[in-house]
């Protein structure tokens, strides 16, 4: 499609596709260790949730008064829910010291959810200190009671060494029993555990079963693995297919690495018919979202006219911006094309390139 432009490039297509990421394996401690920030800055969430269910119409002062009188009197269940109570702020000044107070009372009683509650309050310094040693002691003592969530990030405590030395076995142990009861996040990492040879003998037959069980929970990264597993053929057969279908999923979920590499597919006609409207689509939006290498197929696209109309002011643009990033192939392709382009042209794209990082 023509538009715009200043001559032809001499770019073969294939060295577009020279910036596919690559098929090597995420690396654990950069995945794990995101994903435990990432949990653990939440892990108040279910609490919250859980209360926010129980008084959706209001906690009336009787009902403070009976969780009170109940709560005295030792009930574990009352004790807990009081703790509530003052954690939020509902019916109650919100205190964290007292709502600590009283999950460390349950807690004290064997009840589960207090347990993972004081371990969550020492992880994030609620009512008290930090403190991981403390909070490693609560944990584990829901963990072992089969608490899911207790033992995913007992299991987390385990891989990052927070409040215990690091061992990758131990690690492993309660990654698997928390995800054999489900939850999507120790799957996950059960699988990058298999997939890294860490805690475990490295098994890409294995790491592909835990993907899966965490990507059809809808886990991007997982997702995205799968993706890279089937078109490299790393534990199943080479699947194209199979490999859009993975890509497309955690595309669709805003995965830039994702998006990227379905540009590539669908350019390459790989696992999909070839289109290259389609392929811009996605290159577009990991371009949008700051993804150098999608920034630079984008601006390929624009200079070549390939799915979009040739514009050269545009590829400019989105090679100024991948080159801003480091790539050297970015600033190779912005002199390149701007041998092609007036002075003006060059100060609109520029200008275009300002505009855009003024957005972002």
């Amino acid at each position: 499609m023509q538009g715009r432009g200043g001559g032809s490039l001499g770019w073969s297509l294939d060295n577009v596709y020279i910036h596919q990421l690559p098929p090597k394996k995420l690396p654990l401690d950069t995945l794990v260790r995101e994903a435990s920030f990432i949990y653990m800055i939440k892990l108040l969430l279910p609490l919250v949730l859980l209360f926010t269910s129980l008084t959706c119409f209001g906690v009336t002062p009787e009902e403070v008064k009976e969780f009170r009188q109940t709560s005295e009197q030792g009930d574990a269940v009352a004790q807990y829910e009081l703790g509530r109570l003052y954690l939020l702020g509902e019916g109650v000044p919100k205190d964290n010291t007292e709502a600590v107070k009283w999950f460390r009372k349950a807690a004290e009683q064997g009840y589960v959810e207090a347990q993972y509650s004081v371990g969550v309050v020492y992880i994030q310094g609620i009512g008290v200190p930090v403190d991981f040693t403390e909070a490693f002691k609560w944990i584990r003592k829901a963990a072992e009671q089969g608490y899911a969530e207790a033992q995913f990030n007992l299991a987390l405590m385990y891989s990052n060494g927070y409040g215990v030395p690091e061992d990758g076995s131990e690690a492993v142990k309660w990654y698997r029993m928390a995800a054999e009861q489900g939850v999507a996040d120790a799957q996950f990492n059960l699988a990058l555990m298999y997939d890294n040879g860490t805690g475990v003998p490295e098994d890409d037959v294995e790491a592909v079963k835990w993907y899966r069980k965490a990507a059809e929970q809808g886990v991007v990264d997982a997702q995205y693995n799968l993706g890279i597993i089937y078109q490299y053929g790393r534990g199943v057969p080479e699947d194209d297919v199979e490999a859009v279908k993975w890509y497309l999923k955690a595309a669709e979920q805003g995965m830039t690495k994702a998006q990227f590499n379905l540009g590539v597919m669908y350019e390459k006609g790989t696992g999909v018919p070839e289109d290259d409207v389609e392929a811009v689509k996605w290159y577009r939006k990991a371009a949008e979202q700051g993804l150098a290498e999608g920034q630079f197929n984008l601006g390929v696209m624009y200079a070549k006219g390939t799915g979009i109309i040739e514009d050269s002011v545009m590829a400019y643009m989105w090679f100024n911006l991948s080159a801003a990033q480091g790539p050297e192939y970015g600033k190779e392709a912005k002199v390149e094309i701007s041998e092609r382009m007036t002075k003006e042209q060059i100060a609109e794209a520029q200008k275009l390139s300002r505009e855009w990082m003024a957005k972002r």
